[in-house]
């Protein structure tokens, strides 16, 4: 038996001392080193057998044009919003971390995962609830959901005991915090899928440390890595999150797995949104939206129709954006309220998109266009929810101040694409054409561009604009478009 020793460990970043400190050295936190009892010895070897050891092949170096490569073999799941997040479906072998705020869904995300993977064995581990609670859970997750425009990710099936049958039956269940433990079920069950729920309730018997500390967490994440990879089966880790927002535990834990997913949203809204921050396999900067309602999630294949709002009348302060979220388009409305301060300092507030860029933004109105902004109160919102950092926003958000300074309308079914410049230059945005796209689609008459969008010589491909319905406004400054606005 090796010795144990008593050492601190950082858990913010995970950086382990002698003795305590009161300011971490690596991440400059204060007061964040806890005492914990670890054993130094041997490394910690799970106590299970894998299938492939592709691991254990000589440690040589190899050039690179001698390694075989074969093409990843990628799972779909019948949810198209995570397949899009994911990258295009599960790869083997991948370890996977979610993260999220209590009750936001990350539970009945993976179990609603599990119940429909057909033709997968999926081992769903759950160190927070019993069996049977799943079972509540999965019983009410198989009910019908009402259909919305793409294909529903829940199973029509009214129940999961006998009407399910082959679909449940690829699903288990196991009430299990000890690795070992779960590693012995595993080389019993041989399953293609594993979800761990969650990893900070885990703990190994290499490690005398509490569940949840930081040794604990990583070496319970570190066996689960070595499973996955020597095995080849993708496993799924359900991570809390702290008051800061950060998935608890070291920050080594983001860098050990190949891909990091938030599960956002307000818990007192209905919608959610799967963001992919780190991604091995795939573009990190998906998102899939879903629908919080009481027999699950469903996913929402159209999101801008969920972002717009139905109005019977012509209202200032109101304008329609063309964003793009990964490779998605999306059409947002913004919104803004522009009224006279009552008291002496005027209030700057933004939801859903950055501050300091709103009063870059008011800074660009007041200064280029001689709008007086400076004694008045104004407010911008994005609705939906939803946090937008594109900055083809900016003349839309400029448009409905504007707006509603001088409380005059928006047309109806105009919308814009462009960044603001310091100087007031409307600057062009990537990816127009789908942006220009997705606005045609939706039944918008007009959109504001950029005319630096339209590159006039060079190896530039020029943009054809007679193949769309819709008719394009190309604009380099605030004053023009303003001018086109509101005369």
């Amino acid at each position: 038996m090796a010795k144990t020793k008593v050492s601190y460990f950082c858990q913010s970043c995970g950086f382990e001392a002698p003795k305590w400190l009161g300011k971490c050295p690596s991440c400059n936190q204060w007061n964040t080193f806890v005492e914990e009892v670890i054993e130094k010895g041997n490394p910690a070897v799970p106590d299970w057998k894998p299938k492939s050891t592709s691991l254990q092949r000589s440690n040589k170096a190899v050039p690179i044009g001698q390694i075989q490569f074969d093409e990843e073999h990628r799972v779909l799941t019948p949810d198209k919003e995570f397949n899009r997040v994911l990258g295009g479906g599960i790869v083997a072998g991948s370890l996977v971390l979610i993260g999220g705020e209590p009750g936001i869904g990350k539970s009945t995300l993976m179990l609603q995962l599990a119940l429909n993977l057909p033709g997968q064995k999926v081992l769903y581990v759950s160190g927070e609830e019993s069996d049977r609670q799943i079972k509540m859970r999965a019983e009410r997750l198989t009910a019908p959901l009402p259909p919305e425009g793409g294909a529903s990710f829940i199973s029509t099936s009214a129940s999961i005991s006998p009407s399910r049958g082959e679909e449940a039956a690829g699903c288990y269940i196991l009430t299990e915090t000890s690795t070992q433990n779960i590693f012995k079920q595993i080389e019993q069950l041989q399953p293609d899928m594993v979800v761990i729920d969650s990893i900070q309730t885990l703990h190994s018997a290499h490690i005398e440390s509490t569940p949840g500390s930081v040794s604990q967490v990583r070496e319970c994440t570190a066996e689960l890595l070595r499973f996955a990879k020597e095995s080849g089966t993708p496993v799924f880790l359900i991570g809390h999150i702290t008051k800061d927002g950060m998935i608890a535990g070291p920050k080594i834990l983001e860098h050990m797995v190949d891909t990091v997913l938030q599960f956002e949203g307000d818990r007192h809204h209905v919608y959610r949104i799967l963001r992919a921050v780190k991604n091995r396999f795939g573009s990190a900067s998906e998102l899939g939206i879903y629908e919080m309602l009481g027999a699950g999630l469903r996913e929402v294949s159209n999101p801008s129709e969920i972002l717009l709002s139905q109005r019977d009348e012509a209202l200032s302060g109101i304008t329609i954006s063309a964003t793009l979220e990964g490779m998605r388009p999306m059409m947002i409305e913004t919104q803004a309220l522009v009224s006279t301060s009552a008291y002496g300092t005027p209030q700057r507030s933004a939801t859903g998109f950055d501050t300091r860029r709103m009063n870059m933004l008011l800074a660009v109105l007041e200064k280029r266009c001689g709008f007086k902004l400076g004694a008045k109160d104004v407010f911008l919102n994005i609705t939906g929810g939803i946090r937008v950092e594109d900055p083809a926003i900016d003349l839309g958000l400029a448009a409905a101040i504007i707006s509603s300074h001088e409380d005059i309308p928006i047309p109806f079914k105009t919308c814009f694409a462009g960044e603001l410049g310091l100087s007031g230059e409307i600057r062009a945005v990537n990816r127009i054409e789908q942006r220009i796209a997705e606005a045609e689609k939706l039944g918008f008459e007009q959109i504001f561009i950029s005319k630096y969008n339209l590159p006039t010589g060079g190896d530039k491909k020029r943009i054809d604009l007679t193949r769309y319905q819709i008719a394009v406004k190309t604009v380099a400054n605030i004053e023009e478009v303003f001018g086109l606005l509101f005369g």
